[in-house]
């Protein structure tokens, strides 16, 4: 989305109308800029990298099955409140 325009837009909050800041988008970098040939070697290998270890996965899982790695849900549940939510 572009914003055009005044850099404050009006907010109407119930009766009262309240100026809010209007952000504008900065402008998109092109891609080319942000390769270089020093990166790119380390950018390769993290393409060649699968998205996970399944195997580790499986080993986590299983040690997690036979209690021997500690499990605390409301831990859990706080991060990802705090990462993905809750704001």
């Amino acid at each position: 989305m572009k914003i055009t325009g005044s850099p404050v837009s009006t907010v109407t909050i119930g009766a009262q109308a309240a100026p809010a800041p209007v952000q504008a988008e900065a402008p998109a970098a092109p891609a080319a800029a942000l390769q270089s040939e020093v990166l790119k070697p380390a950018a390769d290998a993290l393409r060649a990298m699968p998205d996970f270890d399944a195997a580790r996965v499986a080993e986590l899982r299983d040690a997690l099955a036979r209690g021997e790695l500690p499990f605390d849900p409301g831990r859990l549940a706080g991060l990802i409140q705090k990462f993905h939510g809750g704001r």
